[in-house]
């Protein structure tokens, strides 16, 4: 498949670069999968489609200050660290920038040598493996001294980082946001769950590959970037009793949806405990093993994300959804408004 098929063009200004100071304010575009029909409503009607006995799964990643800005220690030139995946024994995945200035041996310093760290191997995608050094605990050192990794389509400072964050986060390990549960209020959340929906919480820790086009000319070359998940049984337990009861499971993002397909399509359907790294990639032609509808954002041009609701709604629907938005003026990415799949 030409990846090409996936491609629209989208004006600047319609990239979302600050939150709604409310986060239920957004637009909400809702998308029959089997129809194609649209209607047009405000986030907060989205308790009109849900029905007792629903299960919404939601992602509560958290992500990390994980932007940080030091100094060449043999030169004093500034070094930017991104972090992507930890690898054990305070080793560390990063992108760094200019890359050029770090080689395997440079020496990074961050807060007057709070924090240090050494390049210890360049992969081949041109990604730093590097070794931290400090005293104290990593993860409040890094609370001190990094910042939130933006999106590199967001361009204005974010004031209150929370924002960047869902009011269900818990466990810390995400590059990026699962935004699309960004929509969400704790009064809310209560609102829905008073109608007889249930809550499932998943773990998918979001990589910065989330973000990038496919670059590759057809969809069937693409490799997948892998992130790390974890499915309790008490969540299993939710899905699998809402599905055994004809409930509809409906993910909260694109993360949460690939989770739950990662371990379903093992286990003919069931969701398990299970925590594993996946690279599932769902594109036209994917049969899903769970879920039946999806609440997510409005996605980059010929991204694997608008892939994956094109698995779920079909190509032409999703493309004449997103004329549909873009014509009305939807807010779009991660800041942006939100779309469901029913």
């Amino acid at each position: 498949m030409d990846v090409k098929e996936y491609d629209f063009d989208l004006p600047e200004e319609l990239i979302a670069q600050h939150p709604l100071r409310d986060r239920t304010s957004s637009r909400l575009l809702v998308l029959d999968k089997k129809s194609g029909e649209v209607a047009h409503r405000q986030f907060t009607d989205l308790i009109d489609y849900l029905e007792p006995g629903d299960v919404l799964v939601v992602n509560d990643s958290r992500v990390l200050p994980a932007r940080l800005i030091g100094e060449k220690k043999d030169t004093g030139a500034n070094i930017e660290l991104l972090l992507l995946k930890q690898l054990g024994d305070d080793r560390w995945e990063t992108l760094v920038r200019p890359g050029k200035r770090v080689k395997v041996g440079t020496e990074v310093v961050f807060g007057d040598g709070m924090l240090r760290c050494v390049c210890e191997e360049i992969t081949p995608t041109g990604s730093r493996i590097v070794r931290f050094h400090y005293e104290g605990i990593f993860y409040e050192i890094l609370d001190r001294l990094g910042s939130m990794p933006l999106p590199p389509y967001i361009h204005e400072q974010l004031e209150d980082r929370e924002r960047y964050q869902t009011v269900y986060s818990r466990e810390l390990g995400s590059a990026a946001a699962p935004t699309a549960g960004l929509h969400f209020t704790k009064e809310y959340l209560e609102k829905i769950e008073s109608k007889g929906v249930t809550l499932a919480y998943i773990t998918l820790h979001v990589g910065l590959g989330t973000f990038r086009p496919v670059e590759a000319d057809t969809i069937e070359d693409h490799v997948m970037h892998a992130e790390y998940y974890e499915v309790t049984q008490e969540s299993a337990n939710i899905v699998n009793q809402a599905k055994a009861a004809g409930k509809r499971v409906i993910a909260v993002g694109t993360t949460s949806c690939r989770t739950l397909e990662t371990i379903a399509r093992e286990h003919n359907g069931q969701l398990v405990e299970q925590s594993g790294w996946t690279d599932i990639f769902i594109y036209p032609g994917y049969t899903f093993s769970l879920i039946n509808g999806l609440v997510t954002n409005f996605h980059l041009p010929k991204s694997t994300l608008v892939m994956l609701i094109s698995a779920l709604a079909g190509r032409e629907h999703v493309m004449n959804a997103y004329a549909e938005a873009i014509a009305k003026r939807y807010r779009f990415f991660s800041f942006g408004d939100a779309m469901l799949i029913k």
